[in-house]
């Protein structure tokens, strides 16, 4: 009857699944389905979806043990929802205070479904703050007791099998991942472990900051803005806008610096700020819907003092590839833009195929990322009006495009369009190909490459070093060792992939 199937209860005589909107329960025996949720003073599919999709459900928890009920969430609080009878808003007080009961830690790894007579713990975050923590529910009553709230991300509860032992992890944008443990209340948590005490010999980012802004379409939105390392108060800094839909959830995540291409740390420890904004979409209009939201998040991180308005790049990959294309037909407010593997003609990439499931694109346009309501037959003009290459005279801003010969999410050719369009325009443009690889990058080599030549292009134009060798004459093969800088012995350096000693 429903896209959405949510399988069997624990003694398999009964069926759940979500349609039009609200959660039912089919029982096996009788062939009877109920609505369990209409009568909820609650909304139980997902209002802030913004695909092209008809009322998608909320999440589910989990079937009780006994088969009873069912622990449903409207995205903001848990409930318990019975078979037959009266539901219960186990948390209480999420909608009203913006905070999200998400889920439920799973103890056991061996459990039969839910024992409401056991304590369940729950994975809980703030919207507005992006705090976060672990809190507790007590014999399946209402009431959460918090037992972990800060300003970090918290995960990894876990109980020793035959003790009341408990290990769980921390970590916030400057300290890495750790084990703490701790007795059943996580009182008095004690770090275990110290996963990256080479941090200390490395510049680092001197804090994050919450930015709120409202889109040009009045959605109240916010950023995640990462201050340089030795960061001065009336400063402005040169800074990347990274983007891929929403992301400000991650200003207390830890970033490992690594050869991928744009890593957050790396540019942080030499003298960037980074700027993640969110992106939410209206449909019929991807590429504008970006526009519509990364300007005015731009607007709100230069009224911070903190952003150097004219040094300014951006970067993205795969739809965040695209949506950096697209972003530079249509402003002028970068001043350098990198696009890895990015969809740039929409008409011929929804006939494409999705070369790494051998599927065709077709779904990805019209219920995923894409939020059409229609095919290109249907609805050419927006297809097109959201197409880069549609604009492309537009562009002024220097751009490198990254696409792999053997990309299997987004078609190669989706790449070259670009690339010769913009060649044929006479802009500045280069295109990055690593032959063989796929839609990311995976031989070390390559992955390192990438990395030093993103580098030098945005310390080129963002920070006014000379411009790279292969910006102006194309791409030689170099020796990475050419371009080893010095390390000042004693101190903190900058996390530096032009340098092999920081691998």
């Amino acid at each position: 009857k429903s896209r959405w199937n949510f399988g069997p209860s624990p003694d398999g005589t009964r069926f759940l699944y979500h349609d039009d909107g609200n959660f039912f329960v089919y029982d096996m025996a009788s062939g009877q389905a109920t609505n369990i949720t209409q009568k909820i003073p609650s909304v139980f599919w997902d209002q802030e979806d913004d695909h092209n999709v008809v009322k998608p459900p909320t999440s589910v928890i989990g079937w009780t043990k006994d088969g009873a009920s069912v622990l449903l969430s409207d995205d903001w609080d848990i409930w318990n929802v019975p078979v037959n009878g009266q539901a219960t808003n186990l948390t209480m007080n999420g909608k009203k205070d913006k905070i999200r009961y998400q889920s439920r830690f799973r103890i056991d790894p061996e459990e039969k479904g839910i024992d409401l007579a056991s304590p369940m713990y729950v994975r809980v975050y703030g919207e507005w703050t992006k705090k976060a923590g672990i809190g507790r529910i007590d014999g399946g009553k209402p009431g959460v007791k918090m037992l972990a709230w800060d300003d970090a991300s918290f995960g990894g509860l876990m109980k020793a099998k035959k003790a009341d032992v408990w290990l769980y992890t921390r970590e916030n944008h400057a300290e890495a991942s750790n084990y703490l443990v701790a007795d059943a209340s996580l009182g008095n948590g004690k770090k275990i472990t110290d996963s990256n005490p080479q941090q200390k010999d490395f510049l680092w980012s001197s804090g994050a900051k919450l930015i709120d802004y409202t889109s040009a379409k009045g959605d109240k939105l916010q950023g995640a803005l990462f201050l340089p390392a030795n960061y001065q108060p009336g400063k402005s800094y040169p800074t990347i806008v990274y983007i891929y839909e929403k992301l400000s959830q991650g200003l207390n995540g830890y970033t490992v610096p690594t050869y991928n291409g744009f890593n957050k740390t790396t540019y942080t420890s030499n003298g960037y700020a980074v700027l993640m904004p969110d992106i939410v979409y209206k449909v019929n209009d991807p590429g504008m819907s970006a526009v519509w939201c990364v300007l005015p998040a731009l607007e709100a991180a230069v009224k911070t003092g903190i952003v150097d308005k004219d040094h300014v790049g951006i970067q993205g990959h795969s739809w965040g590839g695209y949506q950096t294309s697209f972003l530079v037909t249509q402003t002028n407010a970068f001043a350098a833009a990198v696009a890895g593997a990015p969809l740039t003609e929409m008409i011929t990439m929804y006939n494409s195929i999705y070369w790494n499931s051998g599927g065709g694109n077709m779904a990805i346009f019209e219920s995923s990322q894409g939020r059409f309501t229609g095919s290109p037959l249907d609805i050419p003009d927006a297809y097109m009006r959201n197409s880069p290459i549609t604009h492309a005279k537009n562009v002024k801003t220097p751009l490198v495009i990254l696409h792999n010969d053997k990309d299997g999410a987004v078609d190669f050719t989706q790449g070259i369009f670009y690339y010769n369009t913009l060649r044929r325009l006479q802009k500045p443009v280069v295109m990055l190909q690593y032959k063989g690889e796929n839609h990311g990058l995976r031989v070390p080599a390559n992955m390192k490459d990438y990395t030093v030549r993103m580098r030098e292009f945005f310390d080129h134009y963002l920070m006014g070093k000379p411009a790279p060798r292969w910006w102006n004459e194309g791409v030689p093969l170099l020796k990475l060792k050419d371009h080893l800088e010095e390390r000042a012995p004693g101190k903190p350096q900058p996390i530096d992939p032009l340098n092999d000693d920081n691998r």
